[in-house]
C-alpha cells in the first residue's frame, strides 16, 4: 500500500447514498483532498450530474436500494473505467431459488454495469467512531486487482488503514452475515447473561458464519480477517450497532417495531436473517444460532425461549 502521508492523486468521486456510512466515506475521500460529490434520493441533485466523469462510484444505499439504484445508474453515461464501489451488506431479498443462490450487493452491480470493475469494501466500520477521527481499518475486494488498489490509494489516511483481499465473496459475505449473529448477542446483553454467555455465542456465531461462507464458495480464512471476526466483533461489542440494539430492544421486552422506530438508520440483519433462512433449508446446513434469531425476528418466541432452545441441542463436538 503507498504511503498516506504522501501526496494522492485527486479523484473525482461520487458516493450514493447519504445515510450515516455513506456520509462518513464521503468524509474520509474528501479529507484525502478528493473531489466528493454526495448523492441521495432525497437530495437537489440529480443522479446524472452526480456521476459526471466520477472516477469512482461508491454505493452505500441500504439492501432494498441497491438494485433501483443500479438500474438507474445503467441508464446514465459514465465513464468507461469508472469504477463500482458496493459498501452495501446485505442479502437481496428477491433473488434466489432452489437452484440459485440470492445475489449479493455486488453482484447486483456487475450485472448492471458488466464492463466496469467492481471493488467491495467492508470491515469493522462504526460510522461514530471513524467521524470522530478514531483510527480504523478495512479491506476492499475485487476481481480487478488494479481495481482494489486504486481504491485503497483513494481511502488510505494515517487513520483508516485500508487492505486489499482477493476473496470477494467471503470479504462480502463476512460483512453481511455477522448482523445476524449482533442480533443475537444484543439479546444476550439485553438479558445480562454475563461475558462468558457472549464470549460463547460471538465464537459460534463465527462457526456459522464459515459454514454458511464455505458453503457457498468463499475461503475459510476470509472470515478471520477483519470483514469477518474484525466485524463481528466490533458489531457484537458496541451499542452504536444498529442490529445489537435491535436484538437488545427485543430482550428488555420491545416490539420489533417498537425497536426499530427508535433506530437511526437501517438494521440489515433483519432482511439478512429471513433471505439466510431460506437459504440454510434449501441448501440444508444447520444454522441454530441464525435460526433462533428468525424466530425471534417474527415474534415466535421469547428470547429466554431462544437461549434455552440453544442450551438443550444435543451434545457434539466443537468441531461440527
Amino acid at each position: 500500500m503507498n504511503d498516506p502521508m504522501l501526496p494522492q492523486k485527486s479523484l473525482t468521486i461520487a458516493i450514493l447514498g447519504a445515510g450515516a456510512w455513506g456520509a462518513t466515506l464521503a468524509m474520509l475521500a474528501s479529507q484525502q483532498g478528493h473531489c466528493v460529490r454526495l448523492w441521495s434520493r432525497q437530495g437537489h441533485q440529480s443522479l446524472q450530474a452526480v456521476l459526471a466523469d466520477a472516477e469512482v462510484v461508491v454505493s452505500a444505499v441500504s439492501m432494498k436500494g441497491v438494485r433501483q439504484v443500479a438500474e438507474q445508474v445503467r441508464s446514465l453515461p459514465i465513464a468507461p473505467n469508472t469504477i463500482l464501489v458496493s459498501a452495501t451488506k446485505g442479502l437481496d431479498p428477491d433473488s434466489g431459488s432452489e437452484t440459485e443462490l440470492p445475489c449479493l450487493p455486488s453482484q447486483i452491480w456487475q450485472a448492471a454495469l458488466p464492463d466496469h470493475p467492481v471493488v467491495v469494501l467492508s470491515g469493522p466500520n462504526l460510522s461514530a467512531e471513524i467521524q470522530k477521527g478514531l483510527p480504523a481499518a478495512t479491506v476492499v475486494a475485487s476481481a480487478n486487482e488494479t481495481a482494489a488498489e486504486q481504491v485503497q490509494q483513494a481511502l488510505s489516511s494515517t487513520s483508516f488503514r485500508v487492505y486489499t483481499n482477493a476473496d470477494v465473496l467471503g470479504v462480502e459475505l463476512g460483512g453481511i452475515l455477522k448482523n445476524v449473529i449482533a442480533i443475537a448477542v444484543g439479546a444476550c446483553d439485553g438479558l445480562q447473561l454475563g461475558t462468558n454467555a457472549k464470549s460463547a455465542l460471538v465464537t459460534r456465531g463465527l462457526a456459522e458464519i464459515i459454514r454458511i461462507g464455505t458453503d457457498w464458495g468463499a475461503q475459510p480464512e476470509t472470515f478471520y480477517g477483519l470483514s469477518g471476526l474484525g466485524d463481528l466483533l466490533a458489531t457484537c461489542n458496541s451499542i452504536l450497532s444498529r442490529n445489537y440494539q435491535v436484538g437488545y430492544g427485543l430482550a428488555q421486552g420491545k416490539s420489533l417495531s417498537a425497536v426499530l422506530e427508535s433506530l437511526q438508520g437501517t438494521a440489515e440483519g433483519i432482511n439478512t436473517t429471513q433471505v439466510l433462512m431460506r437459504l440454510a433449508s434449501q441448501q440444508q446446513i444447520a444454522l441454530p444460532i441464525s435460526h433462533q434469531v428468525d424466530q425471534l425476528l417474527q415474534g415466535e418466541i421469547t428470547p429466554q425461549a431462544a437461549l434455552e432452545a440453544l442450551m438443550r441441542r444435543d451434545r457434539k463436538s466443537e468441531n461440527c
